[in-house]
C-alpha cells in the first residue's frame, strides 16, 4: 500500500506574543494553549515537508537505535505522531549521527527537520505533527 508522510508545523497561536513578558506569563500562555484543545481551540497547521511512505521508513531505518528512532517508527503503528520540545535533543542527535549514511534527498529532509527542531527549542509552543496518509484508505486527514 503506497502513501505519503506529511510533516505539519503549528503556524498560528491564539494568544498574542509579548516579547517583554516574564517567564511566568509565558508559561501561563502555554498552559492556555494546552487546555485550549479541551475547550474548542483549534491549532492551525502548515505543511512543511512531504515524502513517500517508503522513502520515510527507509530514511528513519538509518537512524541509530534509541528514543528518536522509536519515536519516528511509531508512525507505522499510530498513523500520526507529535514532535515537541521533549523530542528535540534525541532527534537532533540521531539525525546528526546518521547524517553520513543519508542519501542526498534524505540529507535535505534531515536539514529541514533540524531547522524546525531549533525553532521548537526556542519556542516551546511550536510543534510538529507527522501524518501517514494511505492512498488506498477511504478517509482523509
Amino acid at each position: 500500500m503506497s502513501g505519503k508522510v506529511k510533516f505539519f508545523k503549528l503556524y498560528k497561536k491564539f494568544v498574542d506574543e509579548e516579547n517583554n513578558a516574564t517567564p511566568e506569563v509565558r508559561q501561563l500562555k502555554y498552559y492556555a494553549l494546552a487546555i485550549g484543545h479541551h475547550i474548542g481551540v483549534v491549532d492551525c497547521l502548515s505543511p512543511v515537508m512531504v515524502m513517500e511512505k517508503e522513502d520515510y521508513f527507509n530514511w528513519i531505518r538509518k537512524l541509530p537505535e534509541g528514543k528518536a528512532k522509536r519515536k519516528l517508527e511509531g508512525l507505522a503503528k499510530w498513523g500520526e505522531l507529535e514532535i515537541n520540545r521533549d523530542h528535540v535533543a534525541s532527534l537532533g542527535l540521531a539525525l546528526s549521527e546518521a547524517d553520513s549514511s543519508f542519501l542526498p534527498e534524505e540529507k535535505k529532509w534531515a536539514s529541514n527537520l533540524l531547522q524546525i527542531l531549533q525553532m521548537i527549542q526556542k519556542e516551546p509552543a511550536i510543534y510538529l505533527v507527522v501524518r501517514l496518509n494511505e492512498e488506498a484508505s477511504d478517509y482523509s486527514r
